[in-house]
């Protein structure tokens, strides 16, 4: 299917037989090359405008996804009942895994990190899981938007250090809470890889959830393009639907990553708060 759709937007409608495999065959070529170009497949805006979804498309799906998530929210507030409904019972269930997952690792703490590390998850899952539709785009698979949700992460975690440990306690943290002599005398080699290890986060953060979505996009793309090849090869109308396969396993790998992201995150917010209130 999502072969078919590209093709019947890329090439005219057909008059006959003739016509139509003749078609395929051009469709498939411009197809395939257009494709490799861009090393992932046209979306909804680049058929609207080239030039302006080149600058702007990544944009406009991460606001998309947002806005939906929005009107989701606001929905099952405004519509709360005591015996949920469908919706509700989802949001809900959601929720709960969230809350269940984030307080096994940060102890009580954990609930006051939830709307922020829940919506983490939630932003980045769909944004991943929506570039699998035909003609919409993962706004992660674009490092100007996996490094500024690092960025948030990081200015985040720096801010709650110093707000709960003091500006001299988040520098006794960086100097490796030294407490005696040695450790003392090991701080000035502590504290530079410190400070570089609290840097290095969200390169990691960015970089990981970066190159697995970016994969995933150019390994379907390829196997669509392949697909649409065989149309003019086979002089077939229909396309092969060789990237389900792939489109299922980028389902699963979606979900760990904007998993595998989150739990870093939230790992980087137990380093940073006192151990007593940490739980750990």
């Amino acid at each position: 299917m999502l072969n078919n759709l590209y093709f019947y937007l890329l090439s005219a409608v057909p008059e006959g037989a003739d016509t139509l495999l003749h078609k395929a065959a051009e469709g498939s070529q411009a197809a395939a090359e257009a494709t490799e170009e861009s090393h992932e497949l046209p979306n909804l805006v680049t058929f609207i405008n080239k030039s302006f979804a080149h600058h702007y498309d990544t944009l406009i799906y991460a606001g998309f996804v947002a806005l939906m998530m929005i009107v989701v929210a606001l929905i099952t507030y405004r519509k709360r009942q005591l015996i949920p409904g469908k919706l509700q019972n989802l949001v809900e269930m959601i929720l709960e895994a969230l809350d269940n997952l984030i307080f096994s690792v940060m102890g009580k703490e954990g609930r006051k990190f939830l709307p922020f590390l829940g919506t983490l998850f939630l932003y980045i899952w769909f944004m991943n899981l929506i570039g699998l539709i035909p003609f919409f785009k993962s706004s992660t698979s674009s490092i100007n938007t996996t490094a500024a949700l690092a960025l948030t992460v990081f200015l985040y975690v720096q801010y709650t250090g110093i707000r709960r440990l003091g500006p001299w306690g988040y520098i006794h943290h960086l100097l490796g809470s030294p407490t005696d002599a040695v450790t003392w005398a090991l701080a000035p080699i502590n504290f530079p890889i410190h400070v570089i290890g609290e840097l290095a986060k969200p390169f990691s953060l960015a970089l990981r959830l970066f190159g697995n979505i970016t994969g995933e996009d150019i390994l379907i793309a390829a196997f669509v393009s392949l697909g649409i090849m065989f149309m003019g090869i086979f002089h077939s109308p229909i396309g092969f639907p060789f990237q389900i396969p792939f489109l299922l396993l980028a389902m699963l790998t979606s979900t760990i990553q904007a998993l595998v992201f989150t739990m870093l995150s939230t790992i980087y917010f137990v380093m940073v708060l006192p151990h007593e209130e940490g739980g750990h």
